[in-house]
């Protein structure tokens, strides 16, 4: 009789001749239920224990094993599958878990940025989480996918809805490689969705309108880091992210370079672009005002005791910062940040600016296998490039006549000493 075995002075068990089943008996007198089985992933034993005696019976303690020897015949580790369940990790586990798990995996992964980790966590936390949050995520079903879809669909933010579709996807793809769910339930969302309408461009402004809107950013209300971030965002036609983002050990202020890494970048390239003397002079101008952490462009709402993770509040300038910096200027709807690279590529073109510099600078992928095998930087030609595009703003920005137009463009010169000419026309 089990219950009639004796403490000793040091712990032992006692085979209970079923599937590696044992009882084990403590000095204390504590009594309980152990299997012995081999890790599927190394061959080497281990020992899970099932319950204390007498609330796990001999009968129960029996089909525990039981179970243990079919999960070890089928390549489960019972003991990391028991930790999974405990942690919400494993098949019945909360939606709520998996997402978050499946977010962290795609930021230290290298393939969200900054910008998207943000919109994708908001899009968790307000959209997606408290439809599904609760759901174990092998029951998530495709009727629940669509209420998230209908939800967002019903606001009219149809662009939020594609995104949220092609991150519900990613996640249910990701619980399925580590065998949460047997189907992914929102495979299909794209074929009920409402179809957004034709995309716009993002509002930029032409040469003409320029003049006004330069002097009305020196003058701008915004503050000191706020106008110095959208100066640069113009001057270098840069993603306004990328800007936001901007840490002082990537920048060479001395041979005016910034180098980004290929994680921050929307092609996954290393990408280098040169400084004209304006960026170089407003860099050195906000380099008192740095946050602690290295940032350029530091957010002065963030608080060390708020912790980033929560994705509301961000080391650097919120999302919107240089977006409303131009609003308040009067330009809401007819200019943004990104707009920038719209008014820089139009501008560049016009006058006559190679393609392919004005490309490399937009940091635009090639096409096809070009985007592999072309590894050019065009360094010294986007230098001379970029410094006339800011050199003609600042023009712009003075009131250059139409007259000398021309004449301003005829002063560039290139590395060697030779002179830019506009191609001839195809």
């Amino acid at each position: 009789m089990l219950s009639k075995l004796e403490p000793e002075e040091k712990e032992y068990r006692e085979s209970y001749g079923v599937d590696r089943l044992y009882f084990v008996v403590a000095p204390s007198g504590r009594k309980r239920w152990e299997v012995r089985f081999k890790k599927p992933a190394t061959g080497r034993w281990a020992w899970m224990g099932i319950g204390t005696y007498p609330d796990v019976t001999a009968k129960a303690a029996r089909a525990a094993a039981q179970d243990i020897a079919d999960k070890v015949a089928d390549g489960i580790d019972p003991v990391q599958k028991r930790r999974e369940e405990r942690t919400g990790e494993g098949r019945m586990g909360p939606f709520s878990i998996t997402a978050k798990a499946w977010l962290k995996h795609r930021v230290e992964d290298g393939v969200f940025g900054p910008d998207t980790e943000y919109q994708a966590r908001t899009a968790l936390e307000n959209d997606i989480i408290p439809v599904l949050g609760s759901i174990p995520i092998s029951k998530v079903a495709r009727a629940d996918c669509a209420k998230v879809q209908r939800r967002i669909e019903a606001r009219g933010a149809l662009s939020r809805a594609k995104k949220c579709r092609i991150w519900l996807r990613d996640i249910f793809d990701y619980a399925h490689s580590l065998d949460r769910c047997d189907t992914n339930p929102a495979t299909s969302l794209h074929v009920s969705s409402k179809a957004p309408g034709p995309s716009k461009p993002f509002p930029f402004l032409r040469e003409e309108e320029l003049p006004d809107f330069l002097r009305k950013l020196r003058h701008t209300s915004s503050g000191p880091l706020v106008a110095a971030a959208s100066w640069i965002t113009l001057y270098l036609s840069t993603r306004p992210g990328m800007v936001r983002w901007m840490y002082w050990p990537e920048i060479d202020l001395k041979e005016a370079l910034w180098h980004i890494p290929a994680e921050k970048m929307k092609s996954r390239r290393d990408y280098v672009t040169p400084l004209p003397r304006q960026v170089v002079e407003l860099l050195k101008e906000v380099r008192p005002l740095a946050g602690e952490d290295g940032q350029v462009f530091p957010n002065r709402n963030y608080r060390k005791n708020r912790k980033l993770a929560n994705g509301r509040t961000n080391k650097v300038l919120a999302v919107g910062s240089i977006n409303k910096c131009l609003s308040t200027m009067g330009y809401g709807g007819r200019m943004t940040g990104h707009g920038s690279r719209h008014t820089a590529k139009t501008l560049l073109t016009e006058h006559g600016w190679p393609r392919d510099w004005s490309e490399m600078q937009l940091a635009h992928s090639l096409p096809g296998t070009e985007d592999t095998y072309n590894q050019a930087r065009l360094l010294k030609w986007r230098r001379v490039m970029m410094q006339w595009y800011a050199d003609y703003l600042d023009a712009l920005e003075a009131g250059i006549s139409e007259e000398k137009v021309e004449w301003f463009d005829a002063q560039v010169l290139l590395p060697g000493g030779q002179r830019f000419t506009e191609p001839e026309p195809v």
